[in-house]
């Protein structure tokens, strides 16, 4: 029979361990349960190392340990010196003189010298290495400091009476919490002071023996440990602090970045990354001020691309996006080479740049500006396979010479751009007394139209407009002429212009077509009417509806009207412009481009407009014999007149030459004083009549 043991063993599944095996788990664990301590008192020991040291890992932490302590730094010597010089004081006739006169003359020596070294710290700027060198610094220097007065004091102590032992404990003991108050944003060294004081302190006074010497040291060893709790809860706090603000500096910086960023992109073209409009009379504000303070000048400048309009037209948006990045480059690297004036640059929207210019420029810099802005802008344009080339207008305008409010001076510039695109296109101009007079004068003239009677000032005049072989007169144009009651007669190169700028252009339109459909009832069926039409009448946002509503009520038919548009109507809004001309077309009105080859985008249009004839600008047919550029021209634009099957008119004749070129070269009409100027609707009948006589006249001698 097995014994108990023996079943027990036979029950087990899990086979015996080897021997070795088994002394090797054994080991294995004693030294997991005594590595756990080991580990442990190595964690308390690095923590407790720890409060000792200055931390290098918080560069704000040690820069705010640093000015705060320098603050603090010169108080602690003068508690130290002060309270070493009553001690010594006291025991010089006590004493031996090394004691009581060299040895505290050295210590005060030292203690003086750091604290004419600290008072120095507070005006030096130092970096994060430098100031953690010097608080690591005053660690070290904390300890034999603190030795060497203690050591000081017990030597003084057996040489004194009853009192004097008193003052040297007294003197130990509130030095050291002084001390402890001056180093509270420096843990380490405060713990450092009290450790090297304080322990040799209540060892030495508790082996005196002396029941009154052993209660002063209990007593100044709770309240050191009070100070030295008071000083671990500051500290901390005072980290907590430090760390604070630094979250609090982050959060601003990053809110100041936001706000940066947002006032950058509120301020900058999305486009062209150029300052935008805002910005640019944000600067001119500013310089404005600083011009009026120093006395001196400053100019505005405005800037428009000429023939941008219809690269956007022809080539599309992102073609002309990236033709207006271009030309802002181009412009923005002539004004920041322009010296010695400084030039502030921005885009105001559309094809329209605005510059101010500082420092005192007159106008030859001005022309000098306008003149290399002009030269890059016209350099050609090569965007993938679209080569453009575009030119500018700039209008200048100066202070003091032209105004004397930054919103007056932009109104000048603003005039002077407006003077070079209608009389200088491509060229500058600068604000004159002359272009002032024109304002005056325009100022008048939007005063007395808003307040004339259309009907009793505007009267109508007709120009034959001719059939270049048979000579016969096929209509006659419209032309409007103002006489006021105080300015006389007014040019309609003035007051249409001043009517499309006051917004009365469209009522304006709208009476003159009324009286001419009257006047053009009256004429022979084969006569047609030819009325000009503003870029403001067919880019209407109701469209062409109130000029519909008067044909119908004219009794006129659709088919002898003739619309005449000039083509800054067609580049105003080109798709309305388009819409209302098919509407017009619909009615059986014809429809003409009027001042062909003066703009920048005719071929563009008279393909993409169904047009029924083109006037020729007068400009190319002054010279046309005698000069072969404008002959050429005429003729190719007759040619092509010719192959679209669309009608040539040609302005401005006024001799026989100019007549027989035309007839020549395949023009279809002729309108210009060769045949008659423009005369008063009751003069037409006898002109007609005249015209029939004559010709049929000549018709009978042939």
């Amino acid at each position: 029979m097995r014994s108990r043991a023996s079943r027990d063993e036979g029950n087990d599944l899990t086979p015996p361990l080897p021997e070795p095996c088994k002394i090797a788990r054994v080991l294995k664990i004693s030294r997991a349960r005594i590595a756990m301590p080991v580990a442990r008192l190595k964690y308390y020991l690095a923590t407790v190392v720890e409060l000792f040291r200055v931390p290098a890992d918080n560069p704000e932490l040690t820069r705010a340990q640093f000015e705060a302590f320098s603050k603090q730094i010169p108080l602690l010597y003068f508690i130290l010196i002060t309270n070493t010089i009553a001690v010594a004081y006291t025991y010089v006739p006590l004493a031996p003189a090394s004691l009581s006169m060299m040895v505290p003359g050295v210590l005060i020596a030292v203690a003086g010298y750091r604290t004419f070294w600290w008072l120095r710290q507070r005006h030096v700027v130092r970096s994060d290495a430098d100031i953690l060198r010097s608080l690591r610094l005053t660690n070290w220097i904390a300890a034999p400091i603190a030795a060497g007065f203690t050591a000081w004091s017990f030597a003084l102590y057996p040489y004194g009476d009853p009192f004097a032992k008193s003052q040297v404990a007294f003197y130990m003991a509130v030095t050291v919490i002084g001390c402890i108050f001056s180093l509270m944003h420096l843990r380490s060294s405060a713990l450092i002071v009290t450790l090297i004081v304080d322990v040799p302190y209540v060892v030495f006074y508790f082996a005196t023996g002396e029941p009154t010497l052993a209660a002063m040291a209990v007593n100044n060893l709770l309240v050191t440990g009070a100070m030295v709790t008071v000083l671990t809860i500051y500290y901390r706090d005072f980290a907590d602090l430090v760390a604070s603000r630094k979250s609090l500096l982050a959060q601003q910086a990053a809110t100041q970045a936001l706000s940066d960023e947002n006032f950058r992109l509120a301020n900058l073209d999305s486009l062209t990354e150029l300052p935008n409009r805002r910005r640019f009379f944000a600067e001119l504000s500013s310089a404005f001020a600083d011009t009026e303070r120093r006395n001196v000048r400053v100019a505005v400048g405005i800037i428009d691309l000429d023939g941008f309009k219809p690269i956007n037209d022809n080539y599309g948006h992102s073609v002309g996006d990236r033709v207006l990045i271009e030309a802002g480059r181009r412009i923005r690297e002539v004004c920041e080479g322009f010296g010695p004036q400084r030039v502030e640059f921005a885009r105001l929207g559309g094809d329209e740049f605005g510059l101010v210019v500082c420092g005192d420029p007159d106008d030859a810099d001005l022309a000098r500006l306008g003149e290399r802005i002009g030269a890059q802008v016209k350099l050609p344009y090569q965007l993938d396979t679209a080569h453009t080339g575009l030119s500018c207008s700039i209008g200048f305008a100066l202070y003091p010479d032209s105004a004397t409010t930054s919103e007056a001076l932009y109104e000048c510039a603003d005039y002077s751009l407006y003077h070079a695109k209608r009389h200088q296109r491509g060229r500058t101009v600068i604000f004159s007394s002359e272009l002032e007079a024109e304002i005056r004068s325009r100022g008048v003239i939007e005063n007395l139209l808003r307040t004339s009677d259309f009907g009793a000032e505007m009267e109508l005049v007709f120009q034959p407009i001719v059939d270049a072989m048979s000579e016969y007169t096929a209509g006659f144009e419209t032309l409007a002429r103002w006489h006021s009651p105080r300015l006389g007669w007014v040019s309609p190169a003035d007051f249409i212009p001043a009517a499309e700028r006051i917004g009365l252009i469209r009522p304006l339109t709208q009476t003159l077509l009324a009286r001419a459909l009257a006047t053009a009832k009256t004429w022979p069926d084969d006569i047609r009417l030819s009325f000009n039409l503003s870029a403001h009448d067919v880019c209407a946002a109701e469209g062409i509806l109130p000029l519909i509503s008067i044909i119908e009520k004219s009794g006129l038919s659709p088919r002898r009207i003739d619309f005449e548009i000039t083509e800054t109507a067609v580049t105003f809004d080109f798709v309305r412009a388009q819409q209302s001309i098919a509407t017009l077309k619909a009615m059986g009105c014809g429809v003409s481009l009027d001042d062909f080859g003066t703009g920048y985008s005719s071929l563009s249009h008279v393909h993409r407009l169904p047009l029924d004839k083109i006037k020729v600008d007068r400009s190319f047919v002054s010279d046309i014999n005698e000069n072969p550029v404008s002959h050429k021209i005429i003729k190719s634009l007759a040619g092509l007149c010719d192959d679209m099957e669309i009608a040539c008119v040609v302005e401005g004749v006024e001799t026989r030459a100019q007549l027989d070129t035309l007839r020549r070269l395949g023009c279809d009409f002729i309108q210009g004083y060769y045949f008659a100027k423009p005369m008063p609707g009751d003069a037409i009948g006898d002109y007609l009549a005249n015209e029939r006589q004559r010709l049929d006249g000549a018709k009978v001698v042939a």
